[in-house]
């Protein structure tokens, strides 16, 4: 053979090979569709900390910047135990309970 060496079918290999994983375990998906966005933002809004490394002084620069912008709107922090494991289930309930909005936010 002249002209180098030739993958005869690598690329057809490494595509039957690819496994693209669902990072939120779920076994069977979840069919989900978008919130309609509100004309404005009013009431309260949730900052959840998902507490990764950081995260608090994202949290934070968000929330000073919002507050510039949005100065009717009240703000209240929540953090989750851990990254590991989605919210669980009482705070998740919470937020929902307290605020109109809430933004999830992390940072390494």
């Amino acid at each position: 053979m002249t002209g180098g060496y030739r993958w005869p079918s690598a690329l057809s290999t490494i595509a039957r090979m690819t496994t693209i994983l669902d990072p939120t375990d779920e076994r069977v998906p979840v069919r989900r569709h978008l919130a309609v966005r509100p004309e404005s933002i009013s009431g309260v809004v949730g900052l959840l900390n998902i507490t990764k490394p950081r995260g608090d002084i994202l949290i934070g620069q968000l929330e000073a910047r919002l507050r510039e912008r949005l100065p009717n709107v009240e703000f209240r922090g929540y953090a989750k135990p851990t990254f590991t494991k989605p919210a669980p289930l009482d705070l998740r309930q919470k937020i929902a309970e307290e605020c109109n909005f809430v933004i999830e936010a992390l940072a390494d």
